[in-house]
């Protein structure tokens, strides 16, 4: 079975491993020649891809795939995969599964209201837009080549190196206090663990959405982060747009609740990290 991620980042790197050790022969791509030598290192198979120039041996990795992952931010022109490879995508004749991880950011703002899958997407920011966009574009590549693509809606990502815990102790930490301002999250380990659950249960035109069980007010979460570790928290700061940058105060400018029902119901995936509570107790146990 051979699985090919496109954009070999933080979060497809774990996933990487996870199918790695499920059996899966794993190609990634990665922007440059320093990235693919260090992971090639650490056992990754790797091919630098810039979004632009497909070269032969990524063509024939695709060609042969049985599952792609797409893990690439999108650009000015829109996303890069579907500009580059999206017919030799549609043309593969082994692929069962295709994944693009995009983001709840497309749901935009509901007023703190519980959603799932079947909410109304009203994004505002033109990033937001953007993806959604893209989100579309990739479910209608599904269809027109009947090819299975799931779409992966990530909320705020954790895990080891990059979470509250090494937040504090890079003094970037903060407790910004807008009442009622709750967010989502996930931890790396249950993205991995969602995925390889959809590639064993593929569904044609699926929307996921990828997140735990508890959003929570971000304060709560350096709060918690801080009494772990022993560290003083923040100061906490009352919320000023006006004192936050254009994407932070676009980011507090929408709240909502996500719902993970459909993952849990359809998936039958349990998570690992149910609420950052346990996630952050593993990560301060393992000094991550």
């Amino acid at each position: 079975m051979k699985l090919v991620i496109l954009g070999l980042g933080y979060s497809a790197g774990f996933f990487a491993r996870a199918a790695q050790a499920e059996g899966w022969e794993v190609t990634g791509t990665v922007r440059s020649a320093e990235k693919a030598g260090r992971l090639s290192r650490e056992g990754l198979h790797t091919l630098v891809y810039d979004g632009f120039a497909v070269s032969r041996p990524l063509a024939q990795a695709v060609a042969e795939a049985d599952a792609v992952l797409v893990s690439v931010q999108p650009d000015d022109e829109g996303d890069p995969v579907l500009n580059g490879l999206g017919e030799a995508l549609a043309a593969a004749p082994n692929l069962r599964w295709i994944g693009y991880l995009s983001t709840i950011g497309v749901y935009g703002d509901h007023g703190g209201a519980w959603i799932d899958e079947g909410a109304e997407c009203r994004p505002t920011s033109r990033r937001s837009k953007q993806r959604l966009e893209i989100d579309e574009a990739w479910l209608a590549l599904g269809e027109r080549s009947g090819k299975p693509v799931q779409v992966f809606r990530l909320s705020g990502i954790y895990g080891p190196g990059r979470n509250a815990i090494t937040k504090l102790r890079a003094g970037t930490a903060n407790r910004l206090i807008k009442p009622g301002q709750v967010f989502n999250r996930i931890h790396v380990d249950d993205i991995a663990g969602i995925l390889l659950a959809s590639l064993a249960r593929p569904r044609a035109g699926a929307v996921y959405n990828v997140t735990d069980n508890e959003p929570a007010p971000p304060q709560d979460v350096i709060t918690l982060a801080a009494e772990l570790t022993g560290q003083a928290p923040p100061p906490e700061v009352p919320f000023d747009p006006a004192k936050l940058s254009p994407m932070a105060a676009s980011f507090y400018g929408e709240n909502k609740r996500v719902s993970n029902a459909l993952v849990t119901r359809e998936l039958r995936y349990e998570l690992r990290y149910p609420t950052y509570r346990e996630a952050l107790r593993a990560l301060a146990s393992a000094g991550e």
